[in-house]
């Protein structure tokens, strides 16, 4: 297997995973941020899961214990 040592990696943002450089990216490296289509398309859905839960958590009344 041919590996590529000189390559630029970094870590991405959804999974935590390392992910090298590809030429696809050449133009935007920098604003690269997930590894994956399904990496970001679950940070999306992570997202919008917990905008939609702040306004219900402050809609219920708070729990005493």
């Amino acid at each position: 297997m041919h590996r590529k040592p000189h390559l630029p990696e970094k870590p991405c943002a959804t999974c935590g995973r390392p992910f090298t450089w590809r030429k696809k990216w050449a133009r935007d490296w920098e604003a690269v941020r997930h590894c994956s289509d399904a990496c970001r398309r679950a940070r999306r859905t992570e997202e919008k899961k917990s905008e939609k839960s702040v306004p219900d958590r402050l809609a219920r009344p708070a729990h005493r214990g």
